[in-house]
């Protein structure tokens, strides 16, 4: 007697990626984990430091504590929103990894192209009774730097990236996270500006209220109330600027346009009038860590100046290519 043979399945359409998930998760709950282990480390070096005078105010200490403390609670969401499988972890985590990789790729460029300078300064800066750093030593020093930078910030973003900008990965997602969550509702390329606006609001408040307020404008510095006032403008224009961009609302778009525009103007005009110690001394850094800063910063002058013209121009060239994502006001 003849057996009916069993039905053909079609094979499946995407290679489940259920156990990278998982371990990119738990990679991610642990970077989340060092994020945290930064801010007693911070502390602990900042008691340190006010022994030998060189410490910072705990006025402008303030922020960077809370950035890592919001990075921390930000990456151990998401490494478990990544386990689980969750859609909404991997759009944010691919925004993460990319955002980690730009930053990344611009500061080891940043560090090679200043790698003279800071060889140069470490050679001279040995103080009364110190031994003069060898031009082979801080060669050697610098070049283990830029590759522990790289490893840092390029290597593993771009394992991320690779990771989580998989079809197969975003397939696997959808697949056992069938519900259309908010990260769906735009499109991924405007989502990433929006979340980068709406963590832009509370650093405008942390520079209103921690750094006195002072912010370039067109030629000088404003600090103190007005200062702080202008911050509080900014930080709402950037929280309605998120909100309508996300609603893929053009005016949204047309504002941060205009907005980075004269900011950067306003910058350029400033910081070629102005060097950027003026800056740190009004935001209420001690004379110490401004004259420490000084000795190995290489944005003095005009350089400061130009370097805001330079980081305009990228934003603005990705601003015009999401505005494809935007329908005309007329529509």
């Amino acid at each position: 007697m003849a057996f009916p043979s069993a039905p053909a399945f079609p094979p499946p359409i995407f290679k489940d990626r259920k156990a990278g998930l998982v371990a990119f998760g738990i990679l991610t709950v642990l970077m989340g984990v060092i994020c945290a282990l930064f801010v007693p480390l911070m502390i602990l070096g900042q008691s340190m430091a006010a022994k030998s005078g060189v410490g910072q105010s705990t006025q402008t200490m303030v922020p960077a504590l809370m950035t890592y403390g919001l990075l921390a609670v930000a990456l151990v969401w998401l490494g478990i929103g990544s386990m689980k499988a969750r859609r909404w972890a991997r759009a944010l985590l691919l925004i993460f990894s990319w955002s980690w990789l730009i930053i990344g790729v611009i500061t080891v460029g940043a560090l090679a192209a200043m790698f003279p300078q800071i060889t140069s300064a470490a050679q001279t800066g040995a103080g009364p009774g110190q031994r003069e750093v060898s031009a082979s030593a801080s060669s050697a020093i610098m070049t283990i730097t830029i590759l522990m930078f790289s490893v840092i910030f390029i290597i593993l973003p771009g394992l991320w990236v690779f990771f989580y900008g998989s079809k197969h990965v975003k397939a696997t997602c959808e697949a056992n996270d069938p519900i259309e969550r908010w990260t769906d509702r735009c499109p991924l390329p405007v989502l990433a500006i929006c979340i980068w606006l709406a963590f832009s609001v509370p650093t405008m408040l942390m520079m209103a209220i921690a750094y006195r307020g002072v912010v370039p404008v067109f030629g000088t510095f404003v600090a103190g109330p007005v200062g702080s006032a202008l911050y509080v403008v900014f930080a709402a224009i950037w929280a309605y600027s998120a909100w309508a961009l996300y609603k893929l609302d053009r005016r949204g778009w047309l504002i941060i346009v205009v907005f980075i525009v004269l900011f950067s103007i306003s910058g350029f005009m400033t910081y070629s009038h102005h060097n950027v110690s003026e800056l740190y001394a009004l935001m209420g850094y001690p004379p110490e860590q401004i004259a420490l800063m000084q000795k190995y910063s290489f944005l003095n002058g005009q350089a400061m100046a130009w370097l805001t013209l330079g980081c305009a121009i990228p934003f603005l060239g990705y601003l015009l290519y999401i505005r494809k994502f935007f329908p005309k006001l007329t529509e």
